[in-house]
């Protein structure tokens, strides 16, 4: 079973970093739970350029929208 956790991280400099972790847990041969495997990744710039297309999209002059691969409308501004 593997679950992925996204928390704010404090370096050791002070800077804040978003970090997504992707945990797996290790068994033994009975199932039993010894540990879990886990690597994670900065994802403080990904954020930050979503938020900026957030903003941008919400402060458009024009209707601005997308379409998932059904055709569903998934996301529109407010102009």
């Amino acid at each position: 079973e593997t679950t992925n956790f996204e928390f704010p991280l404090m370096t050791k400099g002070g800077v804040l970093l978003e970090v997504l972790l992707n945990a797996t847990t290790r068994r033994n041969e009975q199932g039993s739970i010894i540990g879990v495997v886990g690597i994670g990744q900065d994802i403080t710039a990904r954020l930050a350029q979503e938020r900026e297309y957030t903003r941008l999209i919400d402060t458009a002059n024009a209707p601005i929208f997308g379409v998932d691969a059904q055709g569903g409308v998934n996301v529109w501004n407010q102009c």
